[in-house]
């Protein structure tokens, strides 16, 4: 999925460009899973190189995937959610995260040591029916957003997902000032221009709509002035919750 800011801007905004977690482990040693979107915080997990996801806290439980270290567009650090917490019969930690791409909403299993813990204080929640976008931090609503929203035949998809990466875009590409790429892709379009049919959060630039109305390929289009604001505000992990 490399992709290059022109691309994002093209293969997401006119196709598809686009849960708070625990720290620690239950007593039985069980998952501690995802809380809901509105959480005070969420715990991050950024990856120190590249890192092999696995099915289930074992390293000889089948891989879910490999995530690389850096993101394609932005080249910034892979920021994953952390939605879950165990540790296994030798007492070695590892963490459940929100990984990226297909299937949306997927999670896998990655060895606590090959990461650095953070905590992020933002979270989005995004209701399709309402068509409203809104900002938490801290667990307060600090920001509503009247969006722009898939139509019926290129649906934005539902589920738990998170900002890949926040990408500037010039004055002259879709969406600009920024797009928020999302770890969610298109349910109805499998590709576009070469790219994976990510989701984003972007711009009304050079592209139109009107806020409230459901047209768009997939993506979530938002006034310049909002996307302007949460292109400064939101980063790398933040999770984002999409309802129906």
């Amino acid at each position: 999925m490399n992709l290059s800011r022109s691309r994002i801007a093209c293969g997401l905004a006119a196709v598809a460009v686009l849960a708070a977690a625990a720290t620690a482990a239950t007593a039985a040693g069980a998952p501690v899973r995802a809380q809901t979107a509105a959480a005070a915080s969420q715990q991050l997990a950024v990856l120190n190189h590249d890192t092999e996801a696995f099915l289930k806290p074992s390293r000889t439980s089948g891989s879910a995937g490999e995530v690389n270290e850096v993101r394609p567009i932005t080249g910034e650090r892979t920021v994953l959610p952390v939605v879950g917490a165990v540790a296994d019969a030798h007492g070695e930690r590892w963490l459940d995260v929100l990984l990226p791409g297909r299937p949306n909403s997927h999670t896998g299993w990655i060895e606590e040591n090959v990461v650095t813990l953070t905590v992020t204080d933002w979270q989005i929640t995004i209701s399709l029916a309402a068509r409203k976008v809104t900002v938490y931090e801290k667990g307060r609503v600090v920001r509503t957003f009247l969006a722009v929203v898939g139509k019926p035949t290129t649906p934005t998809p539902t589920g738990h997902f998170f900002v890949e990466e926040t990408v500037p875009l010039s004055s002259q590409i879709p969406g600009t000032p920024f797009a928020l790429a999302l770890s969610a892709r298109s349910t109805a379009l499998a590709q576009f221009d070469g790219g994976p049919g990510q989701v984003a959060l972007h711009g009304l630039a050079n592209i139109g709509g009107t806020p409230g109305t459901a047209v768009s390929h997939g993506c979530v289009r938002l006034e310049t002035a909002d996307i302007a604001w949460l292109g400064l505000h939101i980063s790398s992990g933040v999770p984002v919750t999409i309802t129906g």
